[in-house]
C-alpha cells in the first residue's frame, strides 16, 4: 500500500491551481478545451494572425490564457457568422465587436479567402444568409451548444418555415454535398447537425388543442427512414396551432390506416424521400379510408411530400416545398 499524500494547507493548494490555470497550453489542448481542430488553430494563426505571442523552442505553439481568450472571442463571432478576417480584427482588438466592412484593398494578402485557400474543413455554402455560414463552421467543430443556439436563434427569429428554408437546408445540403465529396468524410457532421435540427423543431412544437375538423396526420411511408422534413412540417403547423399527430418514420401500412379510421383527420401527409419507398397504392388506400355514421362519413385530403413521389402523384396533391405544404394542409384542417 503506499504512502498516503501529505497534507497540504489551502493557501499552497490555491497557488499550485493558480500556477497550473497560467500554464501555457499546447495546440491540441486548446483545439479539445474549445471544440476545433488543431488545423483551424494553425490555420488562424498564420492567416489572421492569431496566435500565442510567445512561442517554445522549435516554434511549437504554447497558448496562454490570454492567448486563449483572443481564441473564444474568434470562436464565439465565427459561429455567428462574421467572416473570418473580420473576426480575427474583432477579435484581436479586445472588443468582441467586428469593425465596419473592409474593402478587399485593405485586406493583407494572405487575409483573402478564395476558394483555394480555404480551410480544409469549409463546406460548399455559395450565396446563402450569414447565419447559414456561422451554423456551417460550429458544424464542422463539432460544436454543439453553438449549433443549437444558433439553430434556436434562426427559428426565433425567422420563425420555423423560413429558418428550415433560408438556414437549416442550405446547411443540411451542404454538409451532404461535402460528405458526398470527400469519401464518407463529415459523416458525424451531418449526424451532429441533423440531431439539433431534430431537437431544435421539436422544442418549438406546441401541444394544439383539439378542432372539429380533426389532427393532420404526418407520417413517413413505410420502409422511410428520413423523418427531418416531417419534423419540420409538424413545427410549422404547431406554430399556427394546428393539432398534428407525428407518427415518423417508416409507419407500417396496417397502423397507419388503423389510426387513420381512429382519430378521423382533416388530412393525411405522406413523406417518401426516394422512389423506392413511394407507395402510390397506400396512398390511394388512405385516401378512400372512411369514418362515422352512415350519411355522414368524411375521409381525409391526401397530401403527398418528398422526391420520392416524382412521377407517380398524379392525382394528389404534392407540394413543392414545406411553406407550400403548410397552406395545404393549414386550408384542410381549418375549411368546412
Amino acid at each position: 500500500m503506499s504512502e498516503p499524500t501529505p497534507h497540504r494547507p489551502p493557501a499552497e493548494r490555491a497557488e499550485q491551481a493558480s500556477r497550473t490555470a497560467d500554464a501555457p497550453l499546447t495546440t491540441g489542448a486548446v483545439a479539445r478545451r474549445l471544440g476545433v481542430s488543431p488545423t483551424t488553430l494553425r490555420s488562424w494563426d498564420r492567416r489572421y494572425g492569431i496566435g500565442p505571442a510567445v512561442r517554445g523552442e522549435g516554434r511549437h505553439r504554447r497558448w496562454s490564457p490570454r492567448d486563449i481568450e483572443v481564441l473564444e472571442r474568434m470562436c464565439r463571432l465565427t459561429s455567428s457568422g462574421v467572416p473570418p478576417a473580420e473576426a480575427a480584427r474583432a477579435a484581436r482588438s479586445g472588443t468582441g465587436v467586428p469593425g465596419p466592412a473592409t474593402s478587399a484593398a485593405e485586406v493583407p494578402a494572405r487575409e483573402r479567402e478564395s476558394p483555394r485557400s480555404r480551410a480544409a474543413g469549409a463546406l460548399p455554402l455559395g450565396d446563402v444568409r450569414q447565419e447559414c455560414r456561422g451554423l456551417a463552421r460550429a458544424a464542422v467543430r463539432l460544436d454543439a451548444p453553438a449549433v443549437e443556439e444558433l439553430l434556436a436563434a434562426a427559428v426565433e427569429q425567422h420563425g420555423v418555415v423560413a429558418a428550415w428554408h433560408e438556414v437549416m437546408m442550405p446547411t443540411l445540403h451542404a454538409v451532404g454535398r461535402k460528405w458526398a465529396s470527400s469519401g464518407d468524410r463529415y459523416v458525424e457532421v451531418e449526424h451532429l447537425l441533423s440531431w439539433h435540427v431534430s431537437t431544435v423543431l421539436r422544442r418549438r412544437t406546441p401541444v394544439a388543442p383539439r378542432t372539429a375538423a380533426g389532427p393532420v396526420v404526418l407520417a413517413c411511408v413505410p420502409g422511410e427512414q428520413h423523418a427531418l422534413p416531417l419534423e419540420a412540417l409538424n413545427a410549422a403547423l404547431g406554430e399556427l396551432g394546428l393539432p398534428t399527430r407525428m407518427f415518423g418514420a417508416a409507419v407500417p401500412g396496417e397502423a397507419l390506416t388503423t389510426a387513420v379510421r381512429r382519430l378521423g383527420p382533416s388530412a393525411v401527409f405522406l413523406w417518401a424521400q426516394g422512389r423506392s419507398t413511394a407507395n402510390l397504392p397506400l396512398a390511394r388506400h388512405v385516401a378512400a379510408t372512411h369514418w362515422g355514421v352512415k350519411g355522414a362519413r368524411r375521409r381525409p385530403v391526401v397530401v403527398v411530400g418528398g422526391p420520392g413521389w416524382s412521377g407517380a402523384a398524379r392525382e394528389m396533391p404534392w407540394p413543392a416545398a414545406l411553406k407550400d405544404a403548410v397552406e395545404l394542409l393549414s386550408a384542410a384542417a381549418t375549411g368546412p
